[in-house]
């Protein structure tokens, strides 16, 4: 208890941070559409925020490297306050777009420097408690962000303005906390190739998980809007995916360490255009049908990432995981990037089903994929454990490496 406390104000940090950077995504569809943004435009808000993640991962354990953790914090987070206030100063979409990109990079700069941090202060016989709390907060502070937007006016200063703020909270735990800063790890090297060796199932599963998450993320809120939610339901149609994700986490996991995690991977990929499909066909039964509907989505398609990234450590070594890690992360950010503008096109050319029509065919590929790996090779017979793998940072692997080195080669 005395160690979580003692990080206590890392983990406010990332409360405000997420409150901020999840809010911001929502509320910029509600306001492009309130300011008369096509589609496409919107989708491309939500790429551009994964440019930014992408830029923001390769860069910042360079900066902590030249400034330090604290004054990269501080860096970061200027950079999401300032794109935040800019937004109603300029009412373009393609400015937007730039302010989006700063957003993403502090998105991912600050949770490099949180995660850099915690993997520097903890012990291995703390890092199984530490993880799960920090899975904990990351997961909470994502589910609030998504109801926040139920209480922002869309296109108003006051809402941006009222995300900035949050931003710059996040800076005061962080820089009074009385942890000395710790020193500055190694970039990891960045091999995309090494996932696609080790795994070319995991490597395009991750992409799927990709297109399922940041479409829904990014582009759901025109798919409530256009089957006519209030901004309120859509705040609880979002809640409801990030709810069912997490609900399927121990499931999904036990499933996982028990069976060929091929075929778990096939079966959520069926499961994914069972729940496409629902969702689809919930939209004229009632807002009710529409939130269980996304709760199903969730939970077939959230636990996919962190699957994936089982199996392919299963392939690794000890000294691999960390750019193991790191290569799966560049593959999820990949197909984030383009998703969301992908899935604006389509909504706009053939209605909103288009969004899990275009989700189904990924899953659709990922299965047959998966059923002509299964004739590739054999599993591992020796497997590290599950673990929710949160989608953070190039350096989240740190923190996960020993954990999957202490629990793993075992035999399911």
């Amino acid at each position: 208890m005395r160690l979580l406390i003692s990080f206590a104000a890392l983990f406010l940090s990332v409360i405000f941070l997420q409150l901020s950077s999840g809010g911001v995504g929502p509320l910029d569809v509600l306001s492009g559409i309130q300011l008369g943004f096509s589609n496409q435009e919107i989708g491309l808000l939500g790429s551009a925020h994964f440019v930014g993640f992408f830029i923001g991962c390769w860069w910042a354990p360079r900066l902590m490297g030249s400034v330090g953790h604290s004054r990269a914090f501080a860096a970061f987070t200027a950079a999401g306050s300032i794109g935040l206030m800019s937004h109603m100063l300029v009412l373009d979409p393609y400015a937007w777009a730039l302010m989006r990109v700063a957003s993403g990079l502090c998105v991912a700069g600050c949770y490099t420097v949180v995660e850099a941090w915690l993997n520097a202060k903890v012990t291995n016989e703390t890092r199984g408690r530490t993880m799960g709390a920090y899975r904990v907060v990351d997961m909470s502070g994502s589910l609030a962000a998504q109801m926040i937007i139920g209480v922002l006016s869309p296109a108003s200063y006051v809402s941006y303005n009222l995300l900035a703020i949050l931003c710059c909270a996040a800076l005061i735990p962080l820089t009074l906390t009385r942890l000395p800063q710790p020193e500055t790890p190694a970039q990891p090297r960045l091999r995309p190739r090494l996932a696609v060796d080790r795994s070319p199932l995991a490597a395009a599963a991750v992409v799927i998980a990709a297109l399922s998450s940041a479409s829904f993320r990014m582009v759901g809120p025109i798919y409530g809007e256009e089957v006519g939610l209030t901004a309120g339901q859509i705040a609880w149609f979002l809640s409801a995916f990030v709810l069912g994700g997490a609900l399927a986490q121990f499931p999904i996991g036990w499933l996982a360490d028990k069976f060929d995690r091929r075929w778990v991977l096939i079966w959520l990929s069926g499961a994914s255009i069972v729940s496409c499909a629902v969702t689809v066909m919930s939209a004229g039964l009632g807002t009710q049908a529409i939130f269980l509907a996304a709760t199903l989505f969730g939970l077939t398609t959230f636990p996919i990432y962190s699957v994936a990234a089982a199996h392919a450590h299963d392939f690794a070594t000890s000294e691999e995981r960390i750019e193991l890690s790191a290569a799966l992360m560049f593959w999820f950010a990949v197909g984030a990037i383009f998703a969301p503008y992908l899935a604006s096109v389509l909504i706009e050319t053939y209605g909103p089903a288009a969004l899990f029509t275009m989700i189904s065919v990924g899953h659709g590929v990922l299965l047959i994929f998966g059923l002509t790996r299964m004739r590739a090779r054999p599993t591992a017979r020796k497997r590290t454990p599950y673990v929710y793998a949160p989608r953070t940072s190039f350096t989240i692997g740190r923190l996960m490496r020993r954990q999957r080195d202490r629990d793993g080669n075992h035999t399911p």
